[in-house]
């Protein structure tokens, strides 16, 4: 059974209006456990949206998404909150820290909503931020640390909780070219050592091209499927 299985997916806002625009236009595609997948596509693309529906953000206006063997586009908000929590960590451009949390607080987070008594949870989010090379800033705020180091306590937070799937989207976006390089080590070196299936999105041919496979969407559509090898990015 596939991880993650979409059948001809559409998402449509303003459906049959003047302005109706098909952010995803029947898209079906299906990721196997364990693999490292780049969605890559120019802004307007739908690569977002397609992001959306994959972790569970949004639902499609019509088609099916089942991930690990459950129709995930049929459930309500509460269900697909739980399936969030437990199923998928996520990285964002903008790092979604909280300000007033320090760096082991932040990493924290998604262990209390799963109900990890407080001891356990530092013990975790301890480990977690060791992970990624933080274990010296465990209670630095935000504000006191790079950017770099800030997208590695969301990578930390991200993993702390084991879920089985790592939605990264534009995770080096913010970064300079070396410190978005060392983020990629991290997720390369997760992906091998914990086995983690990793979907990175990005609008970069370069960071596309660190994937083993490569998925291309233009207008709503995926134009392009294949191992890296098989693509001139």
């Amino acid at each position: 059974m596939n991880l993650i299985q979409l059948e001809n997916i559409y998402k449509i806002y303003n459906e049959g209006q003047e302005n109706e625009v098909r952010a995803l236009n029947g898209v079906s595609l299906s990721i196997d456990r364990g693999e490292f997948v780049a969605i890559i596509g120019a802004s307007g693309s739908g690569k977002s949206t397609l992001m959306n529906v994959l972790g569970c953000l949004d639902t499609p206006s019509s088609g099916n998404y089942h991930l690990n063997g459950k129709l995930a586009s049929k459930m309500n908000d509460d269900e697909l909150s739980d399936i969030r929590n437990l199923e998928i960590g996520f990285i964002f451009q903008g790092y979604n820290l909280i300000p007033a949390l320090d760096a082991l607080e932040n990493v924290e987070l998604p262990l209390i909503y799963q109900g990890i008594p407080a001891g356990q949870r530092a013990e975790i989010a301890q480990k977690s931020l060791a992970r990624v090379g933080l274990e010296d800033r465990l209670h630095n705020y935000p504000s006191q640390m790079s950017g770099g180091q800030q997208q590695r306590v969301a990578i930390a937070r991200a993993i702390s909780t084991k879920a089985p799937i790592l939605m990264a989207d534009e995770p080096t976006g913010a970064l300079d070219s070396k410190t978005g390089q060392q983020v990629l080590e991290i997720m390369h070196q997760l992906h091998k050592e914990e086995g983690t299936t990793i979907i990175l999105i990005t609008h970069d041919n370069k960071i596309a091209a660190t994937a083993e496979r490569v998925i291309r969407i233009a207008d709503g559509q995926i134009v392009v499927d294949c191992p890296r090898e098989e693509i001139a990015l």
